[in-house]
This record gives structure tokens, sequence and C-alpha cells, in this order.
């Protein structure tokens, strides 16, 4: 019995350090995964391993931070890692139509870093302020002219605290000349609005674009369709996220959040409204003629209202059949006024009234089936029917639903390249939240994707790089995890007491086999006994089937000399009929158990 404890003991310690191991290697493959030189170029640099070998173990990569440079031709590129505002413009305009206590964009813009940074020296643009109107924009390099090369904007984001209600998306300003940035506001004309809004449990990711009526000169904003996947994570994981709009020549378009796409289409198909008004419209001059008829089925005018059908019987009836419970007390009211209660002293009969006990279920009552004037109890009326109405019919004149005609539509126009836009020069940020510290970065505005791709890997790949290595471990992730939702301490208790019970299960559940001492106790016999009486009994079974064989054998020999003696006496014909049926009933005599055994003596 020691020996399976120890042994229960052993497995589960062999267990636990198996566990560690496994934990163990999982964070050493993690810190492979981030392999500093390979994936960031020169970017990241190791910590030196402890000398000591019995000193704690190395502590996780450090990332170093170096601000991206642009690989190609830009039309704009903003790092913030001058820890400037430089070329940047702070709006000191008013929203029209609005108290001019809130009415100015005083909100602050500061450049920092990041509350909780993985990569120092790494800096952004801050919204600090909540609850105020922010703006504020820069000029490009050159205006961007929608022709033959594709337009990639793209910004990073962090909600460091969260978001409750408001936006994080960039302006792109048109090219006119009336653009003043120090007046930069809501009004203020743009090309593309593009990036995350959020408000109440409403996530956003708006790509809008105003497009030019060839016809009336006038401008009309143009939605991309909702995208299909789940954004609320991009707005709650407080986590950098990379934005990107590429949008093509072709007038095809892609979102994506951190370079995975979100969502798709093209601006001939998937904008609301379309870009291109129906060819044909309604008339709103038409109007539908006074016999139009559009009832599908009418009362039928040939029905008669039954003789018999009473529209003035009630739906309910008190059931005469029923009768009055024994013991219904009649004379006793359902409540009663409470003899326990007191006036309150401060009562006032003349501000109050006259003082009344409130009331209570009458004691005398509880023991009876009722108290009151009983009553019948209602039941449905058979004979209801309810007010009569013809059946319906259907009508012989219906002529459908009417639409007014269609004419065509004076303000038609096709424009198969709504890629064109208007240029652009500055690119804002003109925002409301009520959600402070929103973390801006990275910004650039290019044609080429490989430029745009080699900016994020040197910006918003550093950040994810640098998150990665400080993430903990397997264990470290379920202890945060438990913090947030309490109930997995539930689920993690289980999931390690559920083996170790089923390892003592295992070890410790052998059946125990009784010693000599307890056989002495009682008078079962032991087990050497019980063996020499199995063998008896085999031996024993063994002689009586011998036995039976011989039997059989002496039963054959009789039966053959008593057909000898019948075949000798062929003479006499009457003897010989007497004597068969002597010699079978001696057969049937011969083979009975008891004859043999006289035969035999």
């Amino acid at each position: 019995m020691e020996l399976k404890w120890l042994l229960c003991v052993s497995l589960l310690a062999l267990g636990i350090l198996a566990v560690q191991a496994h934990d163990t290697d999982e964070d050493n493959d993690a810190d492979d995964v981030v392999d500093i030189e390979d994936d960031l170029d020169d970017g990241v640099e190791e910590v030196e391993e402890s000398k000591s070998e019995t000193s704690s173990p190395p502590p996780a990569p450090k990332v170093t931070y170096r601000p991206p440079v642009p690989t190609g031709e830009v039309y704009f590129a903003e790092s913030f890692d001058k820890g400037t505002l430089d070329g940047w413009i702070l709006s000191r305009a008013k929203k029209d139509d609005t108290d001019d206590e809130i009415a100015k964009y005083d909100g602050k813009w500061e450049v920092q870093e990041m509350k909780e940074t993985k990569l120092p020296g790494d800096k952004g643009l801050v919204m600090v302020t909540r609850a105020k109107h922010h703006a504020i924009s820069s000029k490009l390099s050159k205006p961007f002219v929608f022709d033959t090369k594709p337009l990639i904007v793209q910004y990073e984001v962090n909600f460091q605290n969260g978001i409750e209600c408001g936006g994080a998306y960039v302006k792109l300003l048109s090219k006119t000349p009336e653009l003043n940035l120090d007046q930069f506001h809501d009004k203020t004309p743009y090309t593309i609005m593009f990036g995350p809004d959020k408000c109440g449990e409403d996530y956003k990711l708006h790509f809008i674009f105003r497009h030019k009526n060839p016809k009336t000169g006038k401008y009309e904003e143009k939605h991309a369709k909702r995208p299909d996947a789940d954004l609320k994570t991009y707005f709650t994981d407080k986590k950098t996220h990379l934005y990107t709009l590429v949008l093509n020549p072709d007038s095809s378009f892609e979102i994506l959040v951190d370079q995975t796409v979100v969502n798709s289409g093209n601006l001939l198909n998937d904008m609301s409204p379309p870009v291109n008004p129906p060819r044909e419209i309604e008339d709103p001059n038409d109007q539908k003629p006074e016999d139009w008829d559009e009832r599908p089925k009418i009362p039928d005018p040939d029905a008669v209202k039954p003789d018999d059908w009473d529209e003035d019987a009630p739906a309910k009836i008190a059931d005469e059949n029923a009768v009055k419970p024994e013991g219904w007390l009649d004379d006793e009211p359902e409540y009663v006024a409470d003899p326990d209660a007191e006036k309150p002293e401060d009562w006032d009969e003349d501000m109050d009234g006259e003082w009344e006990a409130p009331q209570i279920a009458n004691p005398k009552c509880e023991s009876a089936p009722g108290c009151g004037t009983w009553q019948r109890p209602m039941i449905d009326n058979p004979n209801y029917k309810g007010k009569w109405k013809p059946p319906m019919i259907d009508n012989v004149n219906y002529q459908g639903i009417w639409k007014p005609r269609k004419i065509p539509n004076p303000d038609f126009f096709e424009d198969l390249e709504p890629f064109k836009m208007t240029p652009f020069s500055a690119v804002g940020l003109e925002l409301w939240s009520m959600t402070s510290d929103i973390f801006f970065d990275n910004f650039i505005i290019c044609t080429e994707r490989a430029v745009a791709d080699d900016w994020a890997r040197d910006g918003w790949g550093l950040k994810k790089a640098a998150d990665g290595a400080a993430e903990p471990g397997v264990v470290g992730q379920m202890m945060a995890a438990a913090e947030e939702r309490p109930w997995l301490w539930v689920v993690y208790i289980l999931t390690v007491a559920l083996p170790v019970f089923l390892v003592v299960l295992f070890c410790c559940s052998g059946k125990k086999q009784p010693s000599a001492a307890e056989y002495k106790k009682t008078d079962a016999p032991q087990p050497d006994v019980m063996d020499d009486e199995k063998e008896e009994e085999k031996d024993k079974g063994e002689k009586e089937e011998e036995e039976e064989e011989e039997d059989a054998n002496e039963e054959k020999l009789g039966s053959d000399a008593d057909l000898g003696s019948a075949s000798q006496d062929e003479e006499e014909e009457e003897e010989e009929e007497d004597r068969k049926p002597a010699s079978e009933e001696e057969e049937t005599l011969n083979r009975s158990p008891r004859n043999r055994k006289l035969r035999k003596d």
C-alpha cells in the first residue's frame, strides 16, 4: 500500500515538472518568434543572458525603435518623432449654429509617447482632451491628382482609454482657392473621409468620398457599404491598429486593418447612394385615377346574415352548474383593518384627514374556501358568435397596386470614372470625442503599395513586435483572464483536479487480497482448500462419464443376444409373434438403469 501511494506522488510530481517544462519551452518558442535581426531589419537587439547560472531567466528581447523612412515617392509622411507639431496647423475656427461655449475648436493636441509604450522613443499625435472640438491639419508636399496611379492612405490609431463615443478618421481636404487651414472646421470641403468611428454599440469604418454632379456641379457624399467583419475588437483591445485605404484607377477599392482586407468593392456598384442616378424616375405629376381599385378581396355583396345569428349574445355567462363550496363565509369581508396598526404621532387630521388603519387579509378566510358574497364563476358562452360580417371574395375589378408611370430622368448622367475625384492638398483631423488620449501615428499618402508596406513594417510592425515580446506567457495570460472573468478559476481548478483524481483512482483502487489471518476469523475456506475441492469434483465427474460409457456397451451386447434367440424359433410362427413383443419388452426393461444394475450384479 505504501508503495502505491509513493507511486502516485511520484507520478503527480512528474506531471507538474512536465507542465513546467512545457511552459518553459513555449516561452523559449515565443522568444524565438521575435527574431529581431531577421524580421525587423536590424531594428531589434536581444538582451544579454545572465552570466550566473542560478539567476532568474533572461528578460524578453527588447525592441529598439528607429523612425521609419519612406522608401519611395510620397505625398505626405509624418511619424512625429521630432517631438513637435512643426508643419501642423491648429484650427482657430468656430462651428456654426452652436453655442459659443462649445463652438470653439479648443481641444488640445500634443506629441508624446503612448502611456504604456513598449517602444521608448516612438512618439505620436495625441488628442489629449475630451468632450471638446478638435481640428488640426497639415499641407501635402504637393497636391494629389487622380489620374493613372492608385491612392494609398495609411495611418495608425490607438484608443488608449477605449472609446465611448467619437471618431478617429482623417479628411483629405480638397484643393480649393478658399482653403484656409487656420479656419479648418466641419464644413471645410474634403474629397475623402476615411477611418474608424464609434458611438454606442455602432462600430464603423468610414470610407466616404464627395462626388461632383457633372450636370449641376453640386457635391454629394457617397458612403461605402458596411464591412461584414466584426470591428469591435479594434475599438476595445487598446492596441495600435493600422488602417489602410487603397483606391485604384479602375474604381475598385480595398480597406485593410492590420494589413488584412475587411472591405472591398467598386465605386460604381458598392456606394450609397449610387454614383450614377437611374435613367428613369417616377413621374411626380402622375396621379392615381379615382376609379382605380386596389382591393384584392371584397365582402360578398350577396351574403345574408343567418336568422339565428345573435349579435347581442355575451361572450361569457355564469356557470349554472356551479355550487357554492361548503364553509364559504358570506358574512366575512376579504379584508379587514389591521388591529395592530397605530396612528402616527405626527398625523395631522386637519392636513391629512381622518386616519384609518391599513387593510390586511382577513385571518378568518385563511382556513375557509372563501369570504364575502359568493358569485358563480363565468364560462364561455357556447352561443356566442360575435358581430356578423359577410365573407370575403375575390374582387373581379382588382387592378393591382397603382404606381406612377416612369419618365426619363432629367438629371441623369453617367460617370464611368468616379476615381477621378477632386484633387486634395492637405490632410486634417476634425474630431469630437468623449474619450481622451487617442493616439495617431505614422501617416503616409503615396501611390505605391510597396512603399506603404515598407512604412508599415518599420512603424506599426515594430509596435506589433514589441507588444508580442512583452506579452506574458501562457500562465500569465490565464491569470490575467481570470482576473477579468473570475468564473475561469472554476475551470482551472477542475482542469487540474480531474487528472489528479484519475491518477489517484487508477493507482490506489486495486483489489485487496484477504490475508490468512482474516480467513481464521470466519468459516470461509482458504484458497488451497478451495482448489483441492475443485480438483475432487473434476475427478468425480470423469469417473461418472466412464461408467455411463460401460453401461451403454453392455446394453448393446444384450440387445444382440435377444435378436439371436428370436431367430432360432422360426418353426412356430405363433410363438415367434408372441416372443417378439416379449423381446421388445425385455429390451425396454434392459435399457432402464435399474435393470442394468440388476444384470450387472
